[in-house]
């Protein structure tokens, strides 16, 4: 799932917040210091998303991230495979782009799967 530059900076900030944010928090910690309003209403879409819940706290809502950020990298690799026409072109031309250590994970990783059958 592709966010958005803001979304992104938000879904960064509540990845490093295992205890999760206030709106406010978020506001205050990005960059850009945009409005509470706007932080709100980008939490509301990753709401939608299923990327981010919320809790109530007191009067305001504290936002949690649903997934690691290495489960959403994982899901949005698979959904981008997914769309490939040719999934083992698309996985050969992944291979040839990816850093030489990425692939020697991948290679350990799958060894670990074939030994367990």
């Amino acid at each position: 799932m592709r966010l958005g530059e803001l979304e992104r900076a938000v879904m960064n900030e509540l990845w490093t917040r295992p205890q999760g944010a206030l709106a406010r928090e978020l506001a205050e910690a990005l960059p850009s210091q945009p409005a509470v309003t706007t932080v709100l209403t980008i939490l509301d879409r990753l709401a939608r998303k299923e990327l981010v819940r919320r809790e109530r706290t007191g009067r305001a809502h504290r936002y949690f991230a649903v997934h690691s950020k290495e489960a959403h990298a994982a899901d949005a690799m698979r959904l981008a495979l997914g769309q490939a026409g040719d999934r083992e072109l698309a996985l050969t031309h992944f291979l040839d782009v990816v850093d030489p250590e990425d692939v020697a994970a991948l290679r350990r990783l799958l060894q670990g799967i074939e030994g367990e059958d």
